[in-house]
C-alpha cells in the first residue's frame, strides 16, 4: 500500500488507499503535533459531501478527543473556508477537514489548517508527517468532548460586513455542483440582497457524475442560464467550495486569471496595497498594479505561498489562476463563498465584462493556456534537474531574457510573453503554462514548451 504523503493541500488518495486505520494515523499525528506545540485549545473537524467523509470526520473526532483535545463540529458538510474562518473567530488550535475538494467522488483527503487560519507551511506538514502512528490514549487519561456549533452565521456576518455592495437589482444563477457550497454561498448571496437561481444545489456523493471542479466543460448549463438573459451573472464553486468560477453574459465562463485582475482594480478603487499572484498567474495583475503605483509579488504556486506573502508584504489581495482568492481583512486562505460575494458586488457596481474590457484596452490583451505532460512522480525531480542544462536561449522564435526558479522553470522572454514548467503537486504529470498577445503565440509557446521536455521525460 501507498504511504501517506502530503501534498499541495494535504493527503488525498483514492478509496483503496484512504481507509479508516489510515485516516486515524492522520488524526493522531496531528494531535501529536498540537501537543508537542503547546496549543490546547478545540479543533474544529470539517467535511465535505462525499459519501464517506461524514465517517471519516468521526474517526478523527474520536482520536482527537482521545488525545484530551475538545471538538468542534458542523451540522453538516460545510465549505472548508468556514473552518479557516472559524479557527480565527473562535481562538482554535486548529482545523481538520476531511476533503479531496475538487477530485472525483472516489478519492478522498485531509486538510489541516494551523492556528492562524493559513495553509499549513510544508515544514508543519513534515512535522505531522513525521509524527504519523496509531492512535493513542492521552498520557493523563483527560478525554476531550465533541459538540455541533455553528460555523455558518459568524463566517456570513464577517462576509457582509467585510463586502459593501447593494445586490437587490441582481439575480445570480449560482451552481454548488453539488457540493459543500449548497445553502451556504447562495444563502449568503440572498443575504446580500440578490435574487438566486440554484442550480445543483442538492447533495449528491456521485456530484452528478462529474468531479466538482468549476471549469468550462461542467458549467454549460450555468453558461446557458447567463447568456440567455435568465441570470445577470453566474457563480460556481468547487467541492469543497474555497474556490469559484464566475460567469459573464458576454464572455461566458471568464478566465480566473481576467477575474482576478478586475478584483484587483475594484479593491483599488478604495483601497490600496500590493498583490500577490503565483509564477502561473498573468502578468496583467502587474499592469493593475503598476496603474496605481502598486507592486504585486510573484511567489510559487500553492496558496501556502500566497498566504505567507500576504503576511510578508501586507498585501491587499493574494490569487491564483486556479480560482483562489483572498483579500484584506479576511483569513490568509482562499474561500470561494466570500469571493462569490465579492463577485457579486463588483458585477453590481460596473458590469465585469464591462470592466475587462476597460483593462485590456488600457494594458493590452492576454491569453494563457497550459497543457500536461505525463511524467511519474518519482521522476520529476530528475527531470527538473536535467531541464537546468537544456534552457534555450530563446523558445519560439523569442529570446529569453529571464528565468525564475522558484517554481520549477519561468522563462520570460523579450516580447513580454512567458513560458512555465513546473511539477504537479496533485498529480503525475509536468504542467506546462504559456502567456502572450494572443491564442497563435500562445499555442505556439505551448509547443516549444512540449518539445523541450520531449527529451528528457
Amino acid at each position: 500500500m501507498e504511504t501517506i504523503n502530503f501534498g499541495t493541500d494535504g493527503w488525498r488518495a483514492t478509496l483503496e488507499e484512504f481507509t479508516v486505520p489510515r485516516v486515524r494515523m492522520v488524526g493522531q499525528a496531528v494531535a501529536t503535533y498540537l501537543a508537542d506545540e503547546g496549543l490546547e485549545g478545540p479543533v474544529a473537524v470539517g467535511y465535505d459531501a462525499r459519501e464517506s467523509s461524514p465517517e471519516f470526520a468521526e474517526e478523527l473526532t474520536r482520536v482527537l478527543c482521545a488525545n484530551g483535545f475538545d471538538v468542534l463540529l458542523p451540522e453538516r458538510d460545510r465549505p472548508t473556508p468556514l473552518f479557516a474562518y472559524g479557527i480565527v473567530e473562535r481562538d482554535l488550535a486548529g482545523a481538520l477537514v476531511v476533503t479531496a475538494s475538487h477530485n472525483p467522488p472516489e478519492y478522498n483527503g485531509i486538510k489541516f489548517i494551523p492556528d492562524d487560519g493559513a495553509p499549513a507551511l510544508p515544514e508543519v506538514m513534515d512535522a505531522i508527517a513525521d509524527r504519523l502512528a496509531e492512535p493513542e490514549q492521552h498520557p493523563d487519561g483527560d478525554h476531550g468532548s465533541a459538540r455541533e456549533v455553528d460555523f455558518v452565521s459568524p463566517h456570513a456576518g464577517h462576509a457582509l460586513e467585510l463586502v459593501d455592495g447593494d445586490l437587490t437589482d441582481l439575480t445570480v444563477a449560482y451552481d454548488a455542483m453539488h457540493g459543500s457550497g449548497r445553502d451556504t454561498t447562495d444563502a449568503l448571496l440572498e443575504r446580500a440582497g440578490a435574487s438566486v437561481d440554484r442550480l445543483r444545489c442538492e447533495r449528491d456523493p456521485d456530484f452528478g457524475g462529474s468531479p466538482p471542479e468549476p471549469s468550462p466543460e461542467y458549467l454549460e448549463e450555468l453558461t446557458e442560464r447567463v447568456q440567455s438573459g435568465d441570470a445577470d451573472l453566474g457563480i460556481a464553486n468547487d467541492g469543497d467550495a474555497d474556490r469559484l468560477a464566475v460567469v459573464t453574459p458576454e464572455r461566458g465562463y471568464l478566465d480566473e486569471n481576467l477575474f482576478f485582475a478586475a478584483l484587483y482594480d475594484y479593491l483599488l478603487e478604495d483601497g490600496s496595497g500590493p498583490a500577490i499572484r503565483t509564477v502561473s498567474t498573468t502578468y496583467l495583475i502587474d499592469r493593475v498594479g503598476e496603474a496605481h503605483g502598486e507592486a504585486v509579488h510573484e511567489v510559487p504556486v500553492g496558496f501556502k505561498w500566497v498566504a505567507q506573502g500576504i503576511a510578508e508584504h501586507d498585501a491587499l489581495v493574494g490569487g491564483e489562476e486556479s480560482g483562489g482568492f483572498t483579500i484584506d481583512g479576511h483569513v490568509r486562505e482562499k474561500d470561494g463563498v466570500l469571493m462569490a460575494l465579492v463577485a457579486a458586488a463588483m458585477h453590481a457596481e460596473e458590469p465585469l465584462d464591462d470592466r475587462v474590457d476597460r483593462l485590456l484596452d488600457e494594458h493590452g490583451t492576454v491569453v494563457q493556456d497550459k497543457i500536461s505532460v505525463a511524467c511519474p512522480d518519482h521522476e520529476k525531480a530528475r527531470v527538473l534537474s536535467d531541464l537546468e542544462d537544456e534552457i534555450p536561449g530563446a523558445i519560439a522564435g523569442t529570446d529569453v531574457e529571464d528565468v525564475n526558479t522558484a517554481d520549477g522553470f519561468k522563462l520570460a522572454l523579450a516580447d513580454g510573453s512567458w513560458v512555465l514548467v513546473r511539477p504537479s503537486g496533485t498529480e503525475p504529470v509536468l504542467r506546462v503554462y504559456a502567456e502572450a498577445e494572443d491564442d497563435d503565440r500562445v499555442a505556439a509557446l505551448l509547443e516549444a514548451g512540449e518539445d523541450l521536455l520531449a527529451e528528457i521525460v
